[in-house]
């Protein structure tokens, strides 16, 4: 049985205080009616030391002080990617909800093994893909589900930066047991998220991941050609050595859609958002600030006191499989089929 619904702010530990983690704690600020950081866990504890004690929340460096806390309903998984299903599973038995930072894991099986472990338990299985809540996505989404678009022909995507540049090479965020794709798991994976999300399971893949005009180890370019099972198409392509760019355009039988983010959803500043109905006009608009990595907690928050969350087991039991794939393909050059 899961925890009990209560009521008033949820009351979580922030696993993993590094870069996203400290984002995830500043953007928190702005929601204590809807969660609150109760609890820190970081093995490099000097590091953050300071921080907390400047936010009153208790630091420490061992994941089972946070399982063990009575006070605490829910951990926020901003850890690396290998550790995701061990540390479910362990959340699981403790009884809390989890918000797992994007890869959810790094194989279908894995991905599977928690989403069944979450809902047999009764569990909120969160997961860091914010992009759905940016609000120019969320009006496509939307408007893909009433069949305003009509019948998806394809999806073209980039989200690319340049930010790991300065990353020590042995950094975890591109070591080859945890990013063994270029920027995949970085950015790239936001946008198998949101073309399994619009196309379903996908059927095959071609990935092509090269080293460009950097020495990181695992490769600065990467691109995915996606095959759905219920037909359309997915180009995914992503660098970790050019400024930054975030587009995803769809591409339907009534209409399409070319999204672009103004600046990265660290410092989110708006879209960019151009699209055309069969018949009308090409229109530009911009859209204002928004913070979808809040919108994202606040949704998962409400999820554990018994509000619908958007992205479901199977939603992320397809991408990790596609992801699997992608994988796969980056090794062999060749088209693997999704299992």
């Amino acid at each position: 049985m899961g925890a009990a619904v209560k009521s008033g702010p949820v009351k979580i530990a922030l696993v993993g205080m590094g870069w996203w983690g400290q984002k995830m704690l500043s953007v928190l600020q702005s929601a204590p009616e809807d969660i609150q950081v109760v609890r820190a866990v970081e093995p490099s504890i000097d590091a953050v030391r300071q921080l907390c004690a400047d936010k009153g929340i208790a630091l420490s460096a061992d994941y089972a002080d946070a399982l063990n806390d009575p006070a605490v309903e829910a951990v926020v998984l901003a850890t690396p990617h290998s550790l995701h299903t061990d540390q479910i599973a362990a959340a699981v038995a403790a009884g809390k909800h989890i918000f797992c930072e994007k890869p959810l894991a790094l194989t279908k099986a894995e991905a599977e093994r928690s989403v069944a472990l979450c809902r047999d338990a009764g569990l909120v299985l969160g997961m860091g893909h914010e992009r759905r809540f940016e609000p120019p996505v969320a009006e496509m989404l939307a408007m893909a589900d009433a069949g305003t678009l009509g019948r998806i022909h394809q999806i073209e995507a980039n989200f690319s930066h340049d930010k790991f540049l300065t990353l020590a090479r042995d950094n975890w965020r591109l070591k080859a047991d945890q990013a063994p794709a270029g920027g995949m798991t970085a950015t790239g994976i936001h946008l198998l998220d949101l073309s399994v999300r619009l196309l379903g399971a996908a059927e095959s893949v071609l990935c092509i991941c090269e080293q460009l005009s950097s020495d990181l180890p695992q490769g600065d370019t990467v691109a995915a050609f996606v095959k759905f099972k219920g037909g359309g198409t997915s180009y995914v392509s992503a660098s970790l050595a050019n400024p930054f760019i975030s587009r995803f355009a769809v591409f339907g039988s009534k209409g399409w859609i070319d999204i672009r983010d103004k600046a990265h959803v660290e410092a989110p500043d708006g879209w960019i958002v151009t699209s055309a109905m069969a018949g009308g006009p090409i229109i530009t608009t911009e859209i204002g600030k928004a913070e979808p990595v809040k919108d994202n907690l606040v949704a998962f928050a409400r999820a554990v006191r018994g509000a619908d969350y958007p992205i479901t087991g199977e939603h992320l039991v397809n991408n990790i499989a596609l992801l699997e794939a992608v994988f796969a393909s980056a090794r062999s050059g060749r088209i693997e089929i999704v299992a």
